[in-house]
């Protein structure tokens, strides 16, 4: 009786997680009236001129434009994250050097800082402090990234480097490996479930990022797909298609339930690794 209790609350919280996104997708074969009409999932007749209409959009491009503008943010976003934190918290994990505490204490501050704070320091530094205007580019996108900006990628970083016994680095020198050639050869497949992880969550959060395209890109033609789904509302909020931004919603979650199913094991080892290594 205990495990078809248990089983029976598992579903039942499962279903109640799940309803979200079942209700989104079954409202994206729905027509504008009946979205506001049911709050049942299940659509009366299956209608994909939603998925047609939104597609095309109400500009001169396509959703497919816009799909291509997200991927030129993340692909080198999540690459220079990776890479920059890495190199930092192998830094703080493996070497000595003058105020490293200090220095560690205020990069791991940084988590506890809103966005919102730093935003319009950060806006005036990319259109006054270089004495160019860089908004309405991907450069205040793309760049800050090098520079290990998430400090809470490199304090998990950091723990697992603490997790491998020194002896490896050692035995690498022995080996005639440098400081890189430790790193990028022992070091670094041996936390490969962690650098996943911050791959995956660099990958998601960018993905879902509305308030710095919002702040830096002006463009119509340089939007990404979060901005292209407002172009979908009025300026009153009033006269759109709800099936429409719901539509393209659902495809816009496909890459983001690819990546996380494809690194889903490495992902979750690397969370939960993460955790125990203390």
């Amino acid at each position: 009786m205990k495990k078809i209790a248990a089983y029976s609350l598992l579903i039942l919280i499962s279903v109640v997680m799940l309803y979200p996104l079942l209700w989104l997708l079954g409202a994206s074969f729905k027509t504008n009236g009946e979205i506001f009409s049911s709050a049942w999932f299940v659509p009366e007749h299956l209608d994909f001129s939603a998925y047609i209409k939104g597609w095309e959009t109400v500009t001169p491009y396509t959703m497919k434009h816009y799909f291509l503008n997200t991927f030129k943010i993340i692909i080198p976003k999540t690459v220079f994250a990776v890479f920059s934190s890495v190199l930092v918290a192998y830094g703080f994990a493996r070497f000595d050097f003058p105020l490293k505490k200090l220095f560690f204490v205020l990069l791991t501050g940084t988590m506890l800082m809103p966005q919102i704070s730093v935003i319009i320091p950060s806006f005036f530094m990319w259109t006054r402090a270089f004495g160019i205007n860089l908004t309405d580019t991907y450069i205040p996108l793309v760049v800050p990234s090098l520079f290990a900006c998430e400090g809470m990628f490199v304090f998990i970083l950091v723990q697992f480097f603490k997790g491998i016994p020194k002896e490896f680095d050692e035995a690498a020198r022995l080996d005639g490996c440098g400081a890189l050639g430790t790193l990028f050869y022992v070091l670094l497949p041996c936390i490969r479930p962690a650098v996943i992880s911050i791959g995956v969550f660099t990958f998601l959060w960018t993905m879902n990022d509305f308030l710095s395209p919002l702040v830096y890109i002006n463009s119509v033609e340089k939007y990404p797909l979060s901005l292209a789904l407002r172009l979908s509302v009025d300026s009153t909020g009033q006269g759109y298609e709800m099936n429409k931004i719901i539509a393209m919603s659902v495809i816009g979650l496909i890459p983001s339930i690819a990546v996380f199913a494809l690194a889903q094991k490495k992902f979750v080892s690397g969370i939960t690794a993460g955790g125990l290594s203390q």
